[in-house]
């Protein structure tokens, strides 16, 4: 007869259900820590891509006689590339990984920066900006999963907005050192050199990151993801959501990534490194703000939906104040206040996973990063547009801009408020 004991040791050892998902000892939190920090540094090189057209705006502007409304286009390409693959960037994490899927595309990071700095041509530019944005797609939305499955989900909120600060360094250097580069040898050499920082942060994921077999082995099956993503939009509280987040970090992009450097070369003569400087002092606060909104976010729903619409409209008032021509060192208060009141935005981030059901999450997650940066595209086309209406109107550039960015902000707040919320239990859907 066979004892218990011989059958006891005969049956699997049963899996400790937080060490599936990395959460048991200090060790396994490090070793997270560890991985995330490195898919952060692929963030970082992204942040720093799609905020390079500050500095890069007036030597391009002179190399190839760009008009306002070019220069927004150019710096809208790396967004629209990069917010339209978020959909099959999710279904390709969900597939292969995290990983794998990074490895496979990042790598086209590097191909479009080095186009972009050897193009002789404005459709060269236009397409090394578009394929820069295609590599660089999956870098964000591989960090926001990737804690969504290693870390506990009371810890999302503060760890996310970690991850947007420590990443935000990528925005340090798009500013001084990136003017000191520019300056030096060229517009060209600072691409060259943003292509060797990502080969680094390629190679360091590759060496340092490894995660569990994928929960699908399947092959995709893109019909029924597609008709997954049909679930999701039909959905009453997914397009107030959209309207708010297509212009919220689209807002601060517009003036970190695009319209800093020229609002303070043309309207105040700063110098290109005087620019720099500024943009450095924009995104230390824009490192500081995401931690520190993460910590402060409310916990409840309802209330942080009602913080988030606040912070929107504060946002607007700072941008409708920097459209009149005011001294200099008060526009920069202004754009600094921008960079550190814009860590709100971290919170939508949390809005987003308390509003759908966990088997919707990273579809969820997956449209709203679409929309965001569909959004940075969308708002810096048209703030160009506005910045060449505004010489036929006879109004200064940078008041048509920031006047802009300052209605689509309460537009974005209004349908997030006015648009139908998340159903709660046994309620109608919530007007925030």
């Amino acid at each position: 007869m066979i004892s218990r004991h011989a059958v006891a040791r005969c049956q699997p050892a049963p899996r400790d259900p937080a060490k599936v998902h990395g959460l048991t000892s200090a060790a396994s939190t490090r070793s997270a820590w560890l991985m995330l920090l490195v898919l952060i540094s692929g963030f970082a090189l992204s942040q720093a891509f799609r905020t390079a057209a500050a500095i890069m705006a007036p030597p391009l502007q002179q190399a190839f006689g760009l008009t306002p409304q070019q220069l927004g286009l150019f710096a809208g390409a790396f967004h629209f590339a990069f917010g339209g693959l978020q959909l099959f960037m999710g279904m390709g994490i969900d597939v292969y990984g995290v990983r794998r899927t990074v490895l496979a595309v990042f790598p086209l990071t590097v191909a479009g920066a080095l186009v972009t700095a050897y193009a002789d041509s404005y459709a060269g530019l236009l397409f090394g900006q578009a394929l820069t944005g295609v590599g660089c797609a999956p870098a964000f939305l591989v960090c926001t999963v990737f804690i969504a499955r290693r870390f506990p989900s009371e810890r999302y909120a503060s760890v996310n907005g970690a991850a947007l600060g420590i990443g935000s360094v990528g925005l340090l250097l798009t500013g001084t050192p990136l003017a000191w580069v520019i300056q030096a040898w060229g517009w060209r050499s600072g691409y060259v050199a943003l292509a060797a920082c990502a080969v680094l942060a390629w190679l360091a994921i590759l060496v340092f990151v490894r995660e569990d077999a994928p929960v699908h082995t399947e092959r995709p099956n893109v019909l029924a993801a597609l008709r997954g993503y049909g679930e999701l939009f039909r959905l009453p509280q997914t397009a107030g959501i959209i309207g708010l987040s297509l212009f919220t970090y689209a807002s601060f992009l517009s003036l970190r990534g695009l319209w800093l450097g020229p609002l303070l070369i043309d309207r105040y003569q700063f110098t290109l490194v005087g620019s720099g400087n500024v943009a450095v002092a924009i995104s230390v606060l824009g490192m500081v703000g995401p931690p520190l909104f993460g910590r402060l976010d409310p916990g409840d729903a309802q209330k942080r939906r009602r913080w988030i619409a606040r912070y929107t409209i504060g946002c607007a008032a700072l941008f409708a104040a920097m459209a009149f021509a005011l001294p200099a060192s008060l526009e920069v208060a202004l754009a600094l206040g921008v960079g550190i009141v814009s860590g709100y935005m971290v919170m939508q981030y949390a809005d987003v996973r308390a509003t759908y059901p966990a088997r919707m999450t990273g579809r969820a997650m997956a449209v709203f990063t679409m929309a965001m940066f569909l959004g940075v595209a969308l708002m810096q086309w048209l703030t160009g547009l506005a910045a060449s209406a505004a010489a036929v109107l006879h109004v200064e550039t940078y008041t048509a801009v920031f006047a802009a960015i300052a209605f689509f902000l309460v537009l974005g707040t209004c349908l997030y408020r006015f648009l139908p919320g998340p159903r709660t239990a046994g309620a109608e859907p919530s007007q925030s």
